[in-house]
C-alpha cells in the first residue's frame, strides 16, 4: 500500500484557512467615524501642543493663530497618521484579522502602477482642461496661499512630506483601505463600496468648493477602481502620493 511505502506517504489534507472575520457595512461605518475621530485628535493635538509651547493661552484663538501657520499644519497633517493607523490596527485586531490582508498591503506590479498613473493623468488633465476654458484656477487658491508661504518661510520640506506621504497614507488607509474592504463585502459590494468611499474621501476636503470637490471625488473613483483591479492599497497610496507631490511642487516653485 503506497501508503506504508515511504516514498509515497499519505497526503496530509489541512482545512482550508478561515476567511478573516471583516467589519460589515454598519461596523465599518462606525469604526469610520472612530478612525476619522483618531485622525482628528491627531492633527488638532499638534496644535493643542504648539499652542501651549508658545506659552499663552490655549484657546480658540491661539489655535487659529498657530493653525495658520505652514509649519504647524504640515505637523497637524503629518501627526494624524500614527494616531489614524492605531485605530485601524485595534479596528482590525478586534476581528482577529491579519492588519496586512485586511487592508490588502501588497506591491502591485509595473503594469498596474503604470495604468494607475497613466487613467490618473487623463482624468487630472480633463479637470485642467475645464478649468482653463472655464477661467479657473488649476489649484485651490486656499492651497496656493498655503504652499507658497511655506516655501517662503523655509517650511518647504515638512509641507512637501505632509501632503505627499502622510496625508496619502492616512486618507488611503482609511477610504480604500479598512471603508473598501468592509463595505465591498457588504451589500453595497465592490461598485457600492468604490462610490461610497469616494464620497467620504471627497468629505474630507470640505475646505474647497464644489468644482473641486468633483474633482477629487472622480480621482478617488479611479483610485477605488484601481485598488479593486490590483488588490493593492500600496497603489492607491503611490497613486495618491505621486498626485500630491506633482501639485505641491508645481504649486510651490513653478507657480501653477
Amino acid at each position: 500500500m503506497d501508503s506504508l511505502n515511504p516514498d509515497h506517504p499519505p497526503l496530509t489534507i489541512t482545512p482550508a484557512e478561515a476567511k478573516p472575520r471583516v467589519w460589515k457595512f454598519w461596523g465599518t461605518a462606525l469604526w469610520g467615524l472612530v478612525i476619522f475621530g483618531a485622525m482628528f485628535v491627531g492633527q488638532i493635538g499638534a496644535i493643542v501642543y504648539l499652542a501651549w509651547v508658545r506659552g499663552g493661552p490655549v484657546d480658540l484663538a491661539s489655535m487659529q493663530d498657530v493653525g495658520r501657520d505652514p509649519a504647524a499644519l504640515a505637523l497637524s497633517v503629518t501627526m494624524g497618521l500614527p494616531t489614524t493607523l492605531a485605530a485601524v490596527w485595534l479596528a482590525i485586531r478586534l476581528k482577529g484579522a491579519s492588519f496586512v490582508d485586511y487592508l490588502a498591503l501588497r506591491w502591485p506590479s509595473w503594469k498596474q502602477f503604470v495604468l494607475g498613473a497613466l487613467g490618473l493623468l487623463l482624468v487630472v488633465l480633463i479637470w485642467e482642461t475645464m478649468s482653463r476654458a472655464m477661467g479657473r484656477e488649476a489649484t485651490p487658491g486656499v492651497m496656493t496661499d498655503l504652499l507658497k508661504s511655506g516655501r517662503d518661510k523655509g517650511a518647504a520640506a515638512i509641507l512637501l512630506f505632509a501632503f505627499s506621504v502622510a496625508a496619502p497614507m492616512s486618507e488611503e488607509v482609511l477610504a480604500r483601505g479598512f471603508l473598501y474592504r468592509g463595505w465591498s463585502e457588504s451589500f453595497l459590494r465592490i461598485p457600492g463600496a468604490i462610490i461610497l468611499s469616494s464620497l467620504v474621501w471627497t468629505v474630507v476636503h470640505l475646505q474647497y468648493d464644489l468644482y473641486f470637490l468633483a474633482e477629487v471625488f472622480s480621482i478617488g473613483l479611479w483610485f477605488g477602481y484601481m485598488r479593486y483591479r490590483a488588490n493593492s492599497l500600496w497603489l492607491t497610496i503611490m497613486l495618491h502620493a505621486l498626485n500630491n507631490l506633482t501639485a505641491v511642487v508645481l504649486t510651490m516653485w513653478l507657480g501653477k
